[in-house]
């Protein structure tokens, strides 16, 4: 699934990698901590979270994720959203929650890692 697709199915805010949304996801990793998703590495997947400090980005960068979608309208300060644009990461966000957030992206066919 494209994140573009992503950005249209949940109303997202593009908050960096704006030329990016033609990147493929076909797994997601949702968990608001960051170990668990350090343990289930996964290429092509999206990181689904409510966590919105730095941490996240740089642990989607450390697991080779390319996207996080943040959940339940929460939103990175600029620090985050500098380093997700220098290390090239998508940064969506949404005001659906994290469990109807991964039920649409279920629906439309992303498998779950953890």
């Amino acid at each position: 699934m494209r994140l573009a697709a992503i950005r249209e199915l949940l109303q997202c805010a593009v908050l960096a990698g704006e030329d990016r949304l033609d990147v493929e996801v076909d797994t997601a990793v949702a968990s608001d901590g960051m170990s668990p998703v350090l343990a289930a590495l996964r290429p092509r997947a999206i990181l689904i979270t409510g966590l919105a400090n730095i941490q996240s980005v740089r642990t989607a960068h450390v697991a080779d994720i390319s996207a996080i979608l943040y959940v339940r309208g929460v939103r990175p300060d600029e620090r985050g959203i500098a380093l997700a644009r220098q290390k090239r990461i998508v940064l969506l966000a949404t005001a659906a929650g994290m469990f109807d957030s991964c039920g649409i992206l279920r629906d439309q066919g992303l498998q779950g890692a953890i």
